[in-house]
Order: C-alpha cells, then structure tokens, then sequence
C-alpha cells in the first residue's frame, strides 16, 4: 500500500489543471493504442468520444457505454483508455468512453447531461437498451447509476446491466470504511473526497439520488455487478450498494478484492487482469 501510495502521489497534485494533465499523459503512456484495437474519435453534440473496437471478428450488435472516474473533477476518455482497451480486448464488444463535463467548472447536473446525450445517441444509432451495458469506476459508477436512475425517472428502458468498479455512491460520506480504512487506503483520502463533493455540489444536494445513487430506488433494475478493494474508504459504498440492490429485489453481485485499492484494474498484473476477465464473463452471461 505504501509503494501504491508513493506512485500515485506522482499523479496527483493540489493545482486541479496540472493534476488533470498528469493524469491524461499517465493515460496516453500507459494506455497506449494497442494495434489489436482500433479508436474513432468524434463528437457528440459538443461531447468528446471515443470508440475501442478490437481488430478482429466481434458482435456489435452490443457496446458497452464507458463512464470515467476521477471525483468529478479529473479525468479523460484518454485516462479512461488504460481500462477501456482491456475491457474493449475481454469482451470483444466496442467500448464507448466520453469526456463529461467537470466540476467545479461544470457542477451537477453537467455530466449527468452529458451522458444522457451518449445515451440518446446510442439509440439513435438503432441500440435497443437492453443492448448497453454501463459501465464506471469510481465518479462514473456514481454517473452511471445515475444515468440508470434518471431514465428511470423519466420511464424510459433500462440498459442491460451496470458493471461498477469502486463506485462511489454516497457524498455524504456515512460508510464506517471512510473512518476503519482511512489509514489503508492510499489512493482516497478525506481531504480529496471533501474537494471532489463539494465542487460537483452543494452539501444541500448530497443525499439526491442522482447525486448520490446509494439513496435510490433500483426496484426493477437490470443485474448489477461491482467489483471492490478491500483496501479503500469507498468500500462502504460498494457493500451499501450491494444490499439496498438486493434487498429492493434487483439481481446484484459484489466481488470484494482481498488487499486491492481503489480501481486496482487499471494495473498490469493477475489480479487485476483477472478481475478484468471476470467483467467479461459477467457480460458473456447476461
């Protein structure tokens, strides 16, 4: 934990700007374009995207809708790379990744907008829903619950299924892991969550269900899958998470990861490739 620590303290720094930049060209390095894949980029009435397609026979008759993390107020489609390449290469399904507006530029509901416009533009091209899984890691689980629960609240149809990594589901920061893994966790810190929640809203707006998708009502959601460190202060929001889906009768699966941090996918090595394959074997059951 500690050496996790020490490396992503390289990534992260207290100028919002030069921390945005850091993290864009860990993800042009390290997620680099794989010649077994190919990327479209265009956009999407004024929202960057890109397309992973792997180079060689696959179904694109489904696509995955890929939400970014970064509290909100980080992050990039070029960030997002590192996972939607691994993603894109398990599943062979075409991933769609997206660069939302951010916070505190572009507070609630900027990015929920914007990935409402990827939505309708998946159907536009002839998607039924059931033929989207959504997907996030950390903000973008919170976005794509979020997503889920506003087209519920619209009665609209439901994507197929959620696959979240890490999510963070509750700005109000009520979870007992915000307090038991603070000393263990050494992505997250209190001091981050706190400028992350209070640049995408105000306080007063933190137990919103679109804000914070803990507080929701998931009754006919399609299967949820999440994916958790046990090493992280947003455990809680996962096991939180988990038991409000199953107790609201939604078909949920919770894998905790015994001395994982937070997104612990975007690494190169077993575990986390394997955690990356067992996604795709979620996918290849729905």
């Amino acid at each position: 934990m500690k050496l996790i620590k020490a490396v992503h303290s390289l990534v992260v720094t207290d100028d919002l700007d030069k921390n945005r930049q850091s993290q864009d060209s860990i993800g042009k390095i390290l997620g680099t374009r794989s010649k077994e894949a190919a990327y479209t980029n265009l956009t999407i009435d004024s929202v960057p995207v890109e397309i992973v397609s792997v180079n060689r026979p696959h179904s694109t008759q489904k696509v995955i809708l890929y939400c970014h993390g970064g509290g909100y107020i980080t992050g990039s489609l070029h960030y997002a790379r590192i996972l939607t390449t691994k993603i894109a290469m398990a599943t062979s399904m075409d991933v769609i990744s997206f660069d939302y507006r951010l916070a505190p530029e572009f507070p609630f509901p900027a990015a929920l907008h914007d990935v409402v416009k990827i939505w309708d533009y998946l159907m536009m091209l002839g998607y039924g829903s059931k033929d989207i899984i959504v997907m996030g890691d950390s903000a973008g689980g919170n976005l794509a619950l979020s997503l889920g629960l506003k087209l519920k609240e619209e009665e609209r149809f439901l994507p197929g299924a959620f696959v979240l990594m890490s999510p963070w589901t509750d700005l109000t920061t009520s979870g007992k892991s915000h307090v038991t893994k603070e000393a263990l966790d050494p992505i997250l810190d209190h001091e981050y969550m706190d400028k992350a929640r209070y640049s995408y809203t105000t306080e007063e707006n933190f137990e919103n269900p679109l804000v914070s998708p803990l507080f929701g009502d998931f009754t006919d959601f399609p299967p949820v899958y999440i994916q958790v460190g046990n090493n992280e202060i947003l455990l809680s929001d996962s096991v939180r998470l988990h038991k409000q889906l199953i107790k609201q009768g939604v078909s949920a699966r919770l894998d905790l990861y015994k001395g994982m941090w937070h997104v612990f996918q975007m690494s190169n090595f077993k575990t986390a490739n394997d955690a990356v394959d067992e996604i795709a074997r979620f996918v290849f059951e729905l």
